[in-house]
Formats: C-alpha cells, sequence, structure tokens
C-alpha cells in the first residue's frame, strides 16, 4: 500500500457538492492499495502511520504522534499514487489493485487507523471527490508497506 500524509489544520471532501468528510488539526491521509497488497500491508501502513511522529511537541520540534496530538484524520482513497511515469507523459495505473480489492483494503485500512485511537472521516471510493486542505508546516510524507 501507498500513503501520501500530510498533516493539516484542517480538511475535507465533498461529493456532488456536499461536504461528506472533515477534520483536523490532524491528518490527510491519500491512500492506494497496489496489486497484491493484503490486510498485513494495510495493519503495518496503519501502525506506522500511527506512531509517526511529525506533530510538535513543546520545544516545536517534530515528537508527537497524530495520537499524542489528539488529532483526526480523513482517508481518502487515490489510485492515482499508483501513476507509473516512467514512460510517455501519460501516466499508467496498471499497478493499482482491482477495484474491488482496492475498494476493500481501502475500507480495512480505515477501520485499522480507527483502531489506533484516531477518530476518522472517509471519502467515497471511486467519486469525484474535491478534497480541501490547510497544510501545517508543510509537512507532506510519502509512505510504502
Amino acid at each position: 500500500m501507498r500513503a501520501l500524509l500530510q498533516r493539516v489544520s484542517h480538511a475535507s471532501v465533498a461529493v456532488d457538492g456536499e461536504t461528506i468528510g472533515q477534520c483536523g488539526p490532524g491528518l490527510l491521509i491519500l491512500v492506494c492499495a497496489m496489486q497484491g497488497d493484503t490486510e498485513a500491508e494495510a495493519d503495518r501502513l496503519a501502525a506506522k502511520i500511527a506512531k509517526l511522529r511529525i506533530f510538535t511537541d513543546d520545544a516545536g520540534k517534530m515528537n508527537r504522534s497524530v495520537v499524542d496530538a489528539g488529532g483526526s484524520a480523513l482517508v481518502i482513497s487515490q489510485f492515482t499514487l499508483a501513476a507509473d511515469t516512467s514512460r510517455g507523459n501519460r501516466p499508467g495505473f496498471s499497478t493499482a489493485a482491482a477495484p474491488d480489492e482496492g475498494r476493500r483494503l481501502y475500507e480495512y485500512f480505515a477501520t485499522r487507523i480507527a483502531a489506533q485511537g484516531i477518530a476518522i472521516e472517509t471519502g467515497r471510493f471511486g467519486a469525484d471527490m474535491k478534497v480541501s486542505l490547510l497544510n501545517d508546516g508543510p509537512v507532506t510524507i510519502w509512505i510504502e508497506s
């Protein structure tokens, strides 16, 4: 699995002009299931994200996790994280999990993030989503399981 994390002051996602999820302060987590991924990868990724120390402590150092900081998360499916740009000018997405498996692993991943003690909201798998955010820092981190 692949994830792109953004530490945010706030984030929201809308479908057809209606806000369906929001968080903040905390993390915007864009996630993509890849071919061959299993629940084990989702478990490892969720545990890593929950423990990642990217929130500042009282001394101003990145020394606290989202859990330590009492933050929340907005989890969005984003198959374009599987983009292969090695040839030509049009990215390929053939390494992304098939849609049914991608949806299953995305939904499973979201439950695993919540199981870490993080309040979450989600986007809608496969929908045309409009994501808004205020990146805090900016802090943006790429993670693969």
